[in-house]
Parts: structure tokens; sequence; C-alpha cells
């Protein structure tokens, strides 16, 4: 029987993590479009809406994501608080995809 060593978390600034976040991040990205593109296909009344939200939930969080990066900056953070603006980015992508696939 082979007995393996226990392994380390591995950091959320690590390579390795930053690839997998992107990966995820990528992948849940491209249901959300799907989503969206179907919704939109099918029409209704509230098209409109969602186009609207969509954009201005970019601005939203590309704002928030720049206030982030800036204040890594200031602050002297050597990774410009990345994995922390990947995990804002994943969090409002899942949460567009459940709201959409509801």
């Amino acid at each position: 029987m082979i007995k393996f060593a226990k392994q380390a978390a591995i950091p959320a600034s690590s390579l390795a993590n930053m690839v997998f976040q992107s990966t995820m991040l990528a992948i849940e990205a491209q249901q959300v479009i799907a989503l969206r593109l179907t919704k939109m296909a099918l029409g209704g009344p509230d098209i409109q809406q969602e186009a609207e939200l969509m954009v201005s939930e970019k601005l939203e969080t590309l704002a928030e994501s720049g206030g982030m990066m800036m204040q890594a900056a200031i602050s002297g953070a050597h990774d410009f608080a990345a994995p922390k603006i990947l995990a804002l980015y994943r969090r409002k992508v899942r949460a567009n995809r459940r709201r959409l696939a509801a």
C-alpha cells in the first residue's frame, strides 16, 4: 500500500490556483452567455431589462475591481489583488448563472 504525504493547501496567489480560477471563470462565463443568448432568442417583455442589467453589472464590477487593483497597488501588493479580483468576477458570474437558470 502506498501512503501519500498530506499536500499543503495551494495559496490563493499561486500560479496553479490562478490558472484554475481563470479557467473556471471562462467556463462559467460561457454558460452565462449561452443562457442570455437563449433568453434573448426566445424573446419576451424583459429582454430590454436583461440587456440593461447586463451592461450595468459589467460597469459596476469593472469599477469595483479597478478600485481593488488601485488599493493593492498603493499598498504595494505585488499581485495587484488578482486573486481577490478573480474571486469577485466568479462570484458575480455564478450569481448571474443562478438567476438566469431559474
